[in-house]
């Protein structure tokens, strides 16, 4: 079973080793995208064009993707420690170059708009293969997104799935402060989606959650997951500044003590 705790792990590691930040981003998802990469996503051979695909919208927590990839087997420890040196394949946001990446992401709020247009693909194609979408809740505040939403619903793309990471922070704020999202599942409601509600950090309730989203036909779905920004490391909990921040020595080894005794 893919282990969330591995992957915060290596978020750790690797951030520290490359001094880069974006840490609390990918902290949250990491629960996210061990339930993806854990059974949900049909993925065996990147290169196989009936393969789910997965679009990483908020690019920007592409460590917990690189995490996942490794410990599938796809990328290898080589690779995953070339995190955002020069020539790696591996940079801050995700690029095509990297085995198991399908869109280049980075651009806020414009990863929906490549999910949508992968799902309408497979339909063209006929093909069964599924689409998911892991968005921030900050992109909720982009219109371009809202645009998808209803190209979605009206084609009906059932085939699609849309995880928001609702952790309420964004880049230079609490999204309460900056563009609130209240009663976000009663707006994607509105806009034809079938909606649920789930904890984030469930690991189980997320895969449950998914697969019951995988057999609903009729509608595209959204998993809106509560989740917690730096989840699993005390002083980067619900805290702005580890958006962007990298790590001392002195933090990193903390952060890896709390994160080991989780792991115990």
């Amino acid at each position: 079973m893919l282990s969330a705790c591995q992957i915060r792990q290596i978020i750790i590691e690797q951030s520290r080793r490359a001094g880069v930040g974006h840490i609390g981003s990918a902290l949250s998802v990491a629960d996210i995208i061990a339930a993806l990469y854990g059974g949900i996503i049909n993925v065996q051979d990147v290169k196989d064009p009936e393969r789910d695909r997965f679009v990483l919208s908020k690019g920007h927590a592409a460590l917990a993707l690189y995490a996942a990839l490794h410990l599938c087997d796809f990328i290898d420890q080589e690779t995953l420690d070339s995190f955002c040196a020069d020539g790696s394949k591996l940079g801050v946001h995700p690029e095509l170059v990297c085995p198991g990446v399908d869109f280049a992401t980075g651009s806020l709020g414009q990863g929906l708009s490549f999910g949508v247009g992968a799902a309408l693909a497979a339909r063209v194609q006929n093909s069964s293969r599924q689409v998911y979408v892991l968005v921030s809740d900050a992109e909720c505040n982009e219109g371009a997104l809202w645009e998808s939403i209803m190209f979605a619903a009206h084609h009906r793309l059932d085939n699609l799935v849309a995880i928001v990471d609702l952790n309420g922070q964004q880049a230079f704020g609490y999204t309460s402060e900056v563009i609130n999202l209240e009663c976000l599942a009663d707006k994607f409601r509105a806009f034809g989606w079938h909606v649920d509600e789930v904890d984030g950090h469930d690991l189980e309730a997320l895969k449950i959650t998914l697969a019951v989203a995988k057999g609903l036909s009729g509608k595209p779905k959204v998993l809106i997951a509560k989740t917690t920004f730096g989840k699993g490391v005390s002083f980067m909990e619900h805290q702005i500044k580890w958006h962007y921040s990298p790590l001392s020595e002195s933090e990193f080894i903390q952060a890896n003590r709390e994160l080991e005794e989780i792991n115990a």
